[in-house]
C-alpha cells in the first residue's frame, strides 16, 4: 500500500513540476482579428511575452517576432490564403508558447453588405431598408453564416451596430446639430422671416431676366437647407415668374440646381453635420492621417466641381436669357401662354415633406430669419476659430491650421443652440406667436430632420460593419495596385452619380460610399508613395468631394430624388416636364465637371484652372447652342406689387 501511494505521489509531483514549468510560457496570448479575409494581410498582437528570441509560425510561413515592448509585440502583414490554418508561437528552444487555429472567409464576402445595400436601394428605392439589410448581412457573415448566426446578426443589428453608432459622442453632436437647425428653420419659416427675405429680393424685379436672376439669388441666400430652399423659393417666386412669363420648368430648374449645390458647399448648413460625420467615420481607421474631419470638408470644397459649375451654369442661363433643347421649347410656350400653371399629377403631390407656411396676418420681417442665421454662422465659425487657437497654443498660426484644429462638433452645437434661442426670443419679443405655437413649429422643424438622421445612423452602423469585415482592406488589396491615382476622383464621381440617379437619395449614396472611398483613396495614394504629398493631397480631397458631387449630380438627373419632387411641386411644374427639361443641362454640366474637374485634378491640374476652363466651355456652349425665346409681352415690363404673403 505504501509502495502504491509513493508511486502516485511521485507521479503527481512530476505532473505538477511539468505544469509549473510550462505555466510562464502558456501565459503568452495571441490577439487575432475577429474576421480574417483570404489573401488579405492582417495584423496580430502578441501579449505577455517572455524575453528571448521568438518565432511565429503560420502553416509553412515563419515570422521573427521583434520589437517586444513591455511584453507585447505587433506582427504585421500576415496572410492566410486557405480557409483554415494553424498559428503557433515558438521560443528559442522550440517549445510552443501559444497556439490557435485561424479561419478565414473569402475576401469578396466583405464587399457583400455594401453591394447588397446598393442593389436593394436601386431595386426598391428604400435607402433605410437597404442599409438595414446590409447591416444584417454583415452580422450574419461575421457570426459564421449558418442558421443560428442569423438570429445573432438580427439582434446585433440594433443592439450592437446601431447602438455603437448612437453612443458615440461625436455622432450625437452631429445629430443634435441637425435637430436644432431643423427647429430654427421651423420657427423662422412660421414667423415670416424667410418670407421677408424673399419679399426684399422681389421688390426690384421688373423683367424676365431679373425674375430668373432673383430666383437664383434667393436660392443662394437660403443656403442652410435644400428642402427649405426648394419649398421657400418655389412658393415665393412662383407668382412672380408667372407674371414675367417664365416657364414653370425654368423655375423648377433654377430651384433644383441651387438647393442641393448651395447646401453642399456652404460652411454652415444642415448638410455639413452629415458630411463631417461621414468623413470622420471614414478617417477613424487611418492612423497616419491626423487632419480633422471639418478641415477635410473645407479643403474638399474647391474640388466639388459639379455643384460649383451647376451654380455657374444656372447664373449663365438666367443672366443671358438663353436656353436650348426642351427648356427653350418650354420657355417659348410660357411666353405664348402667359405662364399659366400646370396641374400637378397625383405622384407629384405625394411628397414626404410637410411645408411650414408663414402664419397669416403677421408682419413679414426679413430680420427674423437673417439674425438667427447670422448668429448660427458667427458662433459656429467663431467657436471653431477659438477652439483651434486653444489647441495650437501661443504663436502665429495660419487660418487653415486654426480651423483644422478647431472643435467643429462643439462649435456647431453652440451655434445651432444659439440660433434657436435667438429665433424664439425674436418671435416672442414681437408677439408673432404664442410660446406654445413657437414650440410646436420648432418641433415641426425638428421632425423634418428625422429622415436624414435615421439614414445617417444606419450609415454609421453599416460603416462599423464594413470596418469589422475589413472591406477597405479588401478594396486596397484588389484595387490598390491596379487603380491609377489619377483616375480616382473621376471613377468615384461616376459611381456616386449612377447610384444616386437610380436611388434618388444623395444622402443615402454618401452614407454608403464615403466610408469605403476614403480609406481606398488613402491606400491607393500610399501604395504609390503620394499620401501626404503636394501631389497626392489634392487627389485625396477630390476623392472626398467626388462622393458628394456625384451624389448631387445623380440626384439632379433622377426623377426619384426628393429635391426633384420638391422642386417640381413647389414650382407647380409637372414632374416629367421638370426632369425632361433639366436633364440636358445636368448631363452637360456633369460631363464638363467630370473632365475638367475630377479628371483634371487627378492629372495634376489646379482646381481653379479646371473650373475656369470648364466655366468658359459652358459659357461658349450656351452662346453657340442657346437661343433667346421670343420677346416678352410689353405688359410684363411693369413693376410687381406683391401681397403680404406669397401664393400658396
Amino acid at each position: 500500500m505504501t509502495t502504491i501511494l509513493s508511486s502516485w505521489t511521485m507521479r503527481l509531483a512530476l505532473l505538477l513540476t511539468l505544469c509549473l514549468g510550462t505555466l510562464p510560457s502558456q501565459a503568452a496570448t495571441l490577439s487575432t482579428p475577429d474576421t480574417i479575409l483570404q489573401g488579405v494581410a492582417f495584423d496580430l498582437t502578441l501579449e505577455e511575452l517572455p524575453e528571448g528570441s521568438l518565432t511565429l509560425r503560420l502553416n509553412d510561413q515563419t515570422f521573427e517576432v521583434v520589437g517586444v515592448d513591455g511584453g507585447s509585440a505587433l506582427v504585421e502583414g500576415l496572410t492566410l490564403n486557405d480557409s483554415a490554418a494553424s498559428l503557433e508561437l515558438i521560443d528559442a528552444s522550440g517549445s510552443t508558447l501559444a497556439s490557435e487555429t485561424l479561419t478565414a472567409i473569402p475576401a469578396w464576402l466583405s464587399l457583400l453588405p455594401a453591394l447588397v445595400a446598393i442593389v436593394l436601394a436601386l431595386a426598391f428605392r428604400q435607402v433605410i431598408l437597404a442599409l438595414f439589410v446590409g447591416i444584417l448581412l454583415g452580422g450574419w457573415i461575421m457570426h459564421g453564416m449558418d442558421f443560428g448566426a442569423l438570429s445573432s446578426a438580427f439582434g446585433d443589428s440594433v443592439n450592437v451596430h446601431v447602438l455603437e453608432a448612437a453612443s458615440d459622442s461625436e455622432h450625437m453632436s452631429i445629430v443634435l446639430f441637425c435637430l436644432l437647425i431643423g427647429g430654427m428653420v421651423g420657427i423662422v419659416s412660421r414667423n415670416g422671416g424667410t418670407q421677408g427675405i424673399a419679399q426684399r429680393i422681389s421688390r426690384v424685379i421688373r423683367g424676365r431676366r431679373q425674375a430668373q436672376t432673383s430666383t437664383f439669388l434667393l436660392g443662394i441666400a437660403i443656403f442652410f437647407d435644400d428642402y427649405a430652399n426648394a419649398l421657400i423659393v418655389g412658393n415665393t417666386m412662383r407668382a412672380i415668374t408667372d407674371k414675367m412669363a417664365v416657364s414653370r420648368a425654368k423655375l423648377a430648374y433654377i430651384i433644383d440646381s441651387t438647393a442641393a449645390p448651395v447646401s453642399a458647399i456652404m460652411l454652415v448648413t444642415t448638410w455639413i453635420g452629415f458630411q463631417v460625420g461621414l468623413i470622420s467615420e471614414a478617417m477613424s481607421n487611418i492612423s497616419d492621417w491626423n487632419e480633422s474631419a471639418y478641415s477635410v470638408f473645407v479643403n474638399a470644397i474647391p474640388y466639388n466641381a459639379y455643384p460649383i459649375l451647376a451654380l455657374a451654369f444656372v447664373f449663365m442661363t438666367t443672366w443671358l436669357g438663353r436656353d436650348f433643347g426642351p427648356m427653350l421649347t418650354a420657355e417659348r410656350r410660357a411666353l405664348d401662354a402667359g405662364g399659366r400653371r400646370t396641374t400637378l399629377s397625383d405622384r407629384e403631390a405625394i411628397v414626404e415633406e410637410a411645408e411650414i407656411n408663414t402664419k397669416p396676418n403677421i408682419p413679414i420681417r426679413a430680420m427674423n430669419a437673417i439674425v438667427p442665421m447670422l448668429v448660427l454662422a458667427a458662433i459656429t465659425l467663431g467657436g471653431i476659430y477659438t477652439t483651434g487657437l486653444e489647441a495650437l497654443g501661443p504663436g502665429s498660426h495660419s487660418l487653415r491650421d486654426i480651423f483644422g484644429e478647431g472643435d467643429s462638433f462643439s462649435s456647431m452645437m453652440w451655434g445651432s443652440l444659439a440660433s434657436c434661442v435667438v429665433a424664439v426670443i425674436m418671435t416672442q419679443a414681437q408677439r408673432l406667436m404664442a410660446m406654445t405655437e413657437t414650440s410646436h413649429y420648432w418641433f415641426e422643424g425638428v421632425k423634418s430632420m428625422l429622415l436624414p438622421i435615421t439614414i445617417l445612423m444606419m450609415a454609421w452602423a453599416l460603416a462599423n460593419v464594413n470596418a469589422s469585415l475589413q472591406t477597405s482592406d479588401f478594396l486596397v488589396a484588389a484595387l490598390g495596385e491596379s487603380l491609377s491615382p489619377a483616375w480616382l476622383p473621376a471613377v468615384i464621381f461616376v459611381l456616386a452619380g449612377f447610384t444616386a440617379f437610380a436611388t434618388g437619395s444623395s444622402w443615402g449614396v454618401m452614407g454608403i460610399m464615403m466610408p469605403l472611398v476614403v480609406p481606398l483613396a488613402w491606400a491607393v495614394l500610399e501604395q504609390n508613395g503620394m499620401n501626404g504629398t503636394a501631389e497626392g493631397m489634392p487627389i485625396l480631397y477630390a476623392s472626398v468631394a467626388s462622393v458628394l458631387a456625384g451624389a448631387v449630380w445623380g440626384d439632379h438627373c433622377s426623377p426619384l430624388a426628393d429635391t426633384t419632387l420638391l422642386s417640381a411641386m413647389a414650382s407647380g411644374c409637372d414632374l416629367v416636364e421638370h426632369v425632361r427639361t433639366q436633364l440636358p443641362y445636368a448631363l452637360l454640366v456633369g460631363a464638363v465637371a467630370l473632365i475638367f474637374g475630377n479628371l483634371a485634378v487627378g492629372y495634376g491640374i489646379s482646381w481653379w484652372l479646371g473650373l475656369a476652363v470648364g466655366a468658359l466651355l459652358l459659357l461658349g456652349t450656351l452662346l453657340v447652342v442657346g437661343r433667346r425665346p421670343e420677346r416678352q409681352p410689353a405688359t410684363a415690363q411693369t413693376a410687381i406689387d406683391l401681397p403680404d404673403q406669397a401664393s400658396r
